[in-house]
């Protein structure tokens, strides 16, 4: 009975009940204007009606999770049950994207550093929490994208709209292990509260990191790692194109690329800040002059970086690989051949040019290809640079 001044059922005893109360079953109910020192609370949320299913949710620690808990993937069409896998790990994923067939991609053991997990019509994901304080919601947390083993092609082929030479010859890769991707680039408030500082120009939390250079990207990770108990590091070029690319060989993850103008390619604008589009509706007073590039897809006056995940991610959950910022990698730039390779990996001496990878909110549309591909010292700091991690799979 939910009548306004029906007695309202109460249960579970208090600190001063007898054992007699203390049981699952014991009922009682009092009037709903009672008060008394023996009497509180708790609320429940309603199951969200969409398609995200969350597994677990936070904990003040990492969680543990049975060898017997599976998480399994869905089709876009209709959910999948749960399979059998073998003991010791997972889960199983199982799912069909808008350029795969449908297929299982490889179990595999969660990492320890989690704190919730789940699936979706895109993927298996991860997150963690880290605590900023004493309050239960103040916490920043930071998905991670399951990203399976496989084959792709790297490189473009020599058709490809604004195609430059180090980009080919394409070529088959393999990798051989899946890994966690964070599903954005690294925010400026995760950053501040690992390295304790922020170098960033156009300042907000949710907006990514940049003015940071290879070698603090690195210590990031390693820092990360030692607060999480986990280990994290920097993509490898190859590793950070086929996520980009989710299974998809154009030159976006939206489709081919058509350059009507030096900062004018459409096919971009619903999935990436670019040159052409980043200073729409752009939000703050010390933006980039933006007056005078040419050719821009939209007009505009003031453009930097936007807060990350607003644009429409690619098929496997991973926001802004292309434009916003543009994203280091873990190798230096290797020499394509044609051959087939497994697991590439470009120079990692100290002094090595590292690769950066992606576009920004500043390049041309030419940039924002899933196979541009460009160097820089490690040392070097811009606006337009930033990073994502890589979760190494136990």
């Amino acid at each position: 009975m939910t009548f306004a001044n029906a007695n309202r059922v109460i249960r579970g005893g208090s600190w001063n009940d007898h054992a007699q109360n203390v049981r699952a079953a014991y009922r009682n109910a009092n009037d709903p204007g009672n008060r008394n020192n023996n009497l509180g609370f708790r609320c429940v949320e309603f199951g969200a009606t969409s398609d995200e299913l969350r597994l677990n949710r936070r904990s003040s620690g990492p969680i543990s999770i049975g060898e017997n808990e599976v998480a399994c993937g869905a089709l876009v069409a209709e959910r999948m049950p749960c399979e059998t896998v073998p003991t010791g790990f997972l889960f199983r994923i199982t799912m069909a994207t808008a350029s795969t067939n449908q297929s299982t991609f490889e179990s595999g053991r969660f990492p320890t550093w989690i704190s919730g997990w789940g699936h979706d019509e895109l993927s298996v994901f991860v997150e963690f929490s880290l605590s900023t304080g004493d309050r239960y919601w103040e916490f920043i947390d930071q998905r991670l994208r399951w990203i399976p083993a496989g084959d792709f092609v790297m490189g473009s082929p020599e058709s490809e709209a604004g195609r430059f030479d180090r980009e080919g010859p394409a070529h088959e890769v393999t990798l051989s292990r899946g890994f966690w991707m964070m599903d954005t680039p690294v925010t400026q408030e995760l950053w501040e509260h690992v390295m304790g500082e922020n170098p960033s120009r156009f300042f907000h939390p949710h907006r990514p990191v940049e003015l940071v250079d290879w070698n603090a990207c690195a210590s990031f990770c390693e820092k990360l790692g030692t607060m999480l108990g986990g280990s994290f590091e920097l993509p490898s070029e190859a590793q950070w194109e086929y996520a980009c690319r989710a299974g998809n060989q154009a030159a976006t993850y939206a489709g081919e690329l058509q350059i009507r103008g030096e900062r004018n390619g459409p096919v971009l604008d619903p999935i990436a800040w670019y040159g052409g589009n980043s200073g729409v509706d752009f939000d703050l007073e010390d933006g980039h002059d933006s007056s005078g590039w040419p050719e821009k897809q939209y007009e505009h006056q003031l453009a930097g970086t936007r807060i990350v995940g607003q644009k429409q991610p690619n098929d496997w959950g991973l926001f802004d690989m292309l434009g916003n910022v543009w994203e280091w990698c873990h190798d230096g730039k290797r020499r394509y051949t044609n051959e087939a390779v497994l697991d590439p990996m470009g120079s990692t001496d100290a002094n090595a040019d590292r690769v950066f990878r992606g576009g920004s909110w500043g390049d041309h549309a030419q940039g924002a290809r899933a196979a541009y591909r460009s160097a820089y010292r490690p040392g070097y700091r811009d606006s337009y640079l930033g990073f994502r991690c890589v979760g190494v799979q136990p």
